[in-house]
């Protein structure tokens, strides 16, 4: 079924007062509420609703606001229920009429919400952002035409990974969902597993490898046993054999990897998904994520320094060899044709489209680069910025979104919480210069002095 939208009706109240009645109607939400397309967010995230009946789903522009506020202010889902309960601004700006003393929604609805959309819907909220930043006067569709484009490392939220805390958590995990689900098991090994962790986690402090590799040894004989005990145990029982196929295979794959072995790795039991990644940073040699690849404007636009297009990019490729699937969806996002990329070093030997292959620009190359190509690479830094703030204020730093998808998801609503929080400093800054100007306007001339 599809939501029930909302549409401003002008009603009023006996017992209740409009919201912009008692607002500040020149506050920069207020603004930024008036200037987003609601319609055309409606139009496009409402793709994934069919007219089947069944209970309506929440209105499109009261979860797409709570989107854009949860990212434009950092917040996690609970403290954004907390705070869009006693700020009626953020009511005003997801379509309430009048203040609210419940919330209309639950918390989960902002999870479940954000999967059905996924990552292709998400990014009518950044095309908006760029749409809103053009009507604004923020930017100019010919800013986007010159881009520049790199990739950082997106980490999810899980504690460094270890072969000793690896092997522990999943004997843990498997003697609790034995006992949940009434299976015996010989031992639990829970004293003696906590203790072979300790004693490791010392020795290897201490730098004294041998005692710590036995005590390592010990843990992955532990877990051995625990993973034979239940394989035994579940031979006749098949309602169980799907519960346990999962955290078995995980178990197995853990009891079985080695620190320097090559190929694909468990690096946290909740989120299998994530890939170690050296970026070949002196402070932080690797760092357990997903790759994410971010596309700024090469000139600086009047509202800031505006994100174009952003995309989470599994399985750890080589930065080169994306540029064939982020050109051109670099181009379906912004509407123009790119006729200027530039990138840093490791995007030599690129893939890019034939068409887009010399108007690439690699850092490094010194001979036969003409001023303006030369004025372009020195600008190539400006995406910099735009990541640290990506990640200290928007949430990409530390991704708490579950398996790929939320990956995903949480890389397209970064970008979406910048570019809506520059264009409400934009808009701050258009108010306090109409408020100077008529402060000057009507302030009396200054008569000259008489001997």
């Amino acid at each position: 079924m599809r939501p029930k939208e909302r549409r401003e009706s002008g009603q009023t109240d006996l017992l209740r007062s409009r919201l912009d009645h008692i607002l500040n109607m020149d506050h920069a939400l207020v603004k930024l509420a008036k200037t987003i397309d609601w319609r055309f967010l409606e139009e496009r995230l409402g793709e994934v609703y069919d007219d089947d009946p069944g209970r309506p789903p929440l209105p499109t522009r009261l979860m797409a606001g709570l989107a854009i506020l949860k990212s434009m202010h950092n917040l996690s889902d609970e403290s954004l229920c907390e705070r869009w309960l006693e700020n009626p601004y953020y009511q005003l700006f997801c379509g309430e009429e009048f203040f609210q003393h419940r919330l209309p929604f639950d918390r989960t609805s902002l999870t479940r919400w954000r999967l059905r959309m996924g990552e292709e819907r998400l990014m009518a909220l950044l095309q908006e952002s760029l749409a809103a930043a053009a009507r604004l006067g923020a930017a100019k569709p010919s800013d986007f035409r010159a881009v520049i484009v790199d990739t950082t490392v997106q980490e999810k939220a899980i504690t460094f990974p270890t072969d000793a805390k690896l092997m522990h958590r999943a004997r843990e995990r498997l003697v609790k969902l034995a006992k949940r689900h009434g299976i015996a098991l010989r031992q639990s090994y829970a004293r003696v597993g906590k203790i072979a962790l300790i004693k490791h986690q010392r020795y290897a402090h201490a730098k004294q490898f041998k005692r710590a590799n036995r005590q390592l040894k010990r843990l992955r004989t532990m877990l051995g046993a625990v993973i034979r005990d239940i394989t035994r145990k579940l031979v006749g029982r098949p309602e169980l054999m799907q519960v346990f196929a999962l955290p078995l295979s995980l178990a197995r794959r853990v009891r079985d990897q080695r620190q320097r072995e090559r190929g694909k790795k468990v690096y946290s039991l909740h989120a299998p998904e994530v890939e170690c990644i050296g970026k070949g940073k002196a402070h932080k040699p690797y760092e357990f994520g997903v790759k994410v690849s971010v596309a700024t404007p090469l000139q600086r636009s009047r509202g800031g320094q505006f994100v174009a297009h952003v995309k989470a990019l599994p399985g750890n490729p080589y930065d080169g060899h994306t540029l064939a699937t982020i050109i051109p969806a670099i181009e379906d996002t912004i509407g123009v044709s790119l006729g200027k990329i530039v990138t840093d070093a490791g995007y030599r030997g690129h893939n890019a489209p034939k068409g887009k292959m010399f108007k690439i620009h690699v850092a490094g190359y010194k001979r036969g680069l003409i001023k303006v190509v030369k004025r372009a690479l020195r600008r190539r830094a400006a995406v910099e910025p735009v990541i640290g703030h990506l990640k200290n204020d928007h949430r990409m730093g530390r991704n708490f979104l579950a398996f790929s998808e939320g990956d995903a998801n949480n890389a397209v609503l970064a970008a979406v919480g910048y570019n809506f929080s520059l264009l409400l400093n934009w808009l701050r800054l258009l108010c306090a210069f109409f408020l100077a100007l008529l402060a000057t306007a009507a302030a009396p001339p200054i008569q000259p002095r008489t001997a």
